[in-house]
């Protein structure tokens, strides 16, 4: 066996010890099959000699496998490979490729990959982009936030501050975030009644998780944000869609479908309706809270941009007019700050949301303690409140010059209606026009649009998709539905 060990390579300019290089490669010869069970290994003064190092380095890799369970001593024998481990199969040494499959790339075990969770994931791929209705990052108040976050780094009781805390998320956001959604959105909350989150994705999947279970029937518009029938499908629940028209939600389809089918949960973006941007009316609004305390179901609210409303001052939320506990509110600060900062809140009965912060503590124990202090910091302070009135002001124009550049450069390509909040427009491509390709073509321009697929299976009559306006100025807005002139002109 001593061709075994001329394997074994000692880097003494690594920086790792020589006795745990050593330890490491004796462990991937016993993992991998050339050293198995009860096997002798030679002794320490003999590895030494071969290895070309001291003794007692020899003598600290044995020490350390030893430790770990994977040789045994026996005295006055010597030193063996554990004879507990399982027996491997014996790996070629002759360089060829073993037939298994690479550990690294495929596992051993068989899994299935549910068709719900394949969802493409949006990045920033372009230095040009009509995207979804992403927020100009370039607005956040990001010197403020990092000198908020270095202050909750470094100074104050390193124990209390780096330490575990509250799983609903500290206190101090609470209470803030409870004066804040109370002020704003006309809520009656107290920190009790506000779990904090990584964002509205996992509010939803904290509901879906804790509130459903399989065979529930959860309802959405025809057109909807695909996360949440993504988490009702994960539980096993059934997603049924009702129409969405230029009033939002059909609440009257909806309550012909509670007549024969039991609702477990409705979610609901009533602000601005995703994707189609549309407001939904206020006697539906109404409707609909009656609704669920009629027939029992859950609403989920996601109120993804309440804070970006051009006309006039917004519908308060439908968490406002809540008086029976049926609404579970979602939001977060991605659109207010970057969608880098992972800080979102779920906003409902205390004893809800105390049994959701349980079921979160076994994902995610906590969150980030100094970016949600930092956050309150910033909230306490006002600077997130200037700096959505700033963004306002901007995104506002924006849309202005967005919705004159379509359509006086592109009106007899698309069709639209200038939206009256959001970040985006519902705009509706000629038919005749490839959608697909013109992705790809203005990609290779530089410039990102989203193709609209998912959007064509429930309106296969059109050609809808969302152009985000917010995150690009008035310049890269021309430059943008310039490119898109050039292509539909071809």
């Amino acid at each position: 066996m001593q061709h075994l060990y001329s394997q074994l390579r000692i880097e003494k300019e690594e920086r790792q010890p020589v006795y745990l290089q050593l330890a490491d490669q004796l462990m991937s010869l016993i993992r991998n099959g050339p050293l198995h069970a009860g096997q002798r290994l030679p002794s320490s003064r003999d590895m030494a000699e071969q290895l070309q190092v001291h003794r007692k380095t020899v003598v600290r890799a044995y020490d350390e496998l030893l430790a770990q369970g994977w040789l045994e001593s026996h005295t006055g024998s010597g030193t063996f490979v554990a004879r507990h481990l399982p027996k491997t199969q014996l790996q070629t040494l002759n360089g060829k490729k073993s037939d298994a499959p690479d550990p690294l790339t495929k596992a051993g075990f068989s899994f299935e990959v549910p068709v719900h969770l394949e969802r493409p994931i949006v990045k920033s791929v372009a230095p040009l982009h009509l995207d979804d209705g992403f927020p100009d990052s370039r607005l956040a108040p990001l010197e403020e936030l990092s000198r908020c976050y270095r202050s909750q780094l470094l100074l104050g009781n390193p124990y209390m501050r780096l330490g575990y805390s509250d799983t609903n998320g500290t206190l101090w956001l609470r209470q803030e975030l409870s004066a804040y959604l109370n002020e704003t959105r006309g809520l009656h909350t107290t920190p009790d009644n506000i779990l904090v989150v990584r964002g509205t994705i996992m509010g939803m999947y904290l509901v879906a998780t804790g509130l459903l279970q399989p065979g529930d029937n959860v309802v959405t518009g025809d057109l909807s944000w695909a996360g949440a029938g993504a988490n009702a499908a994960q539980v096993g629940a059934h997603l049924l869609k009702i129409p969405v028209d230029e009033y939002g939600l059909d609440t009257t389809a909806l309550e012909q479908l509670c007549k024969k089918k039991k609702i477990r949960l409705v979610y609901v973006t009533p602000h601005h309706h995703y994707p189609t941007t549309v407001i939904m009316r206020a006697d539906r609004r109404l409707h609909l809270l009656q609704l669920a305390e009629k027939y029992g179901f859950i609403i989920f609210e996601d109120d993804y941009d309440y804070d970006f409303h051009y006309l006039s001052k917004p519908l308060t939320p439908l968490a406002s007019a809540d008086k029976a506990g049926m609404v579970m509110y979602g939001g977060s600060f991605t659109k207010a700050v970057s969608p880098a900062f992972r800080i979102g809140y779920l906003v409902g009965p205390a004893d809800v949301l105390n049994y959701l912060s349980k079921l979160r503590r076994i994902i995610d124990r906590q969150g980030d303690n100094m970016l949600e202090n930092a956050i309150a910091a910033l909230l306490q302070s006002g600077v997130i409140q200037r700096c959505l009135r700033k963004s306002l002001r901007i995104y506002r124009e924006r849309r202005d010059v967005f919705c004159d550049l379509l359509q006086t450069e592109l009106g007899k390509y698309v069709q639209f209606q200038p939206p009256v909040g959001g970040l985006a427009v519902w705009a509706d491509f000629d038919k005749r026009i490839n959608m697909a390709a013109l992705s790809q073509q203005a990609l290779r321009q530089d410039l990102y649009i989203y193709d609209g697929s998912a959007y064509r299976q429930s309106l296969p009559a059109h050609n809808f998709t969302r152009l985000g306006f917010a995150s690009s100025t008035p310049e890269e807005l021309e430059e943008c539905v310039g490119i898109l002139k050039v292509l539909l002109g071809k």
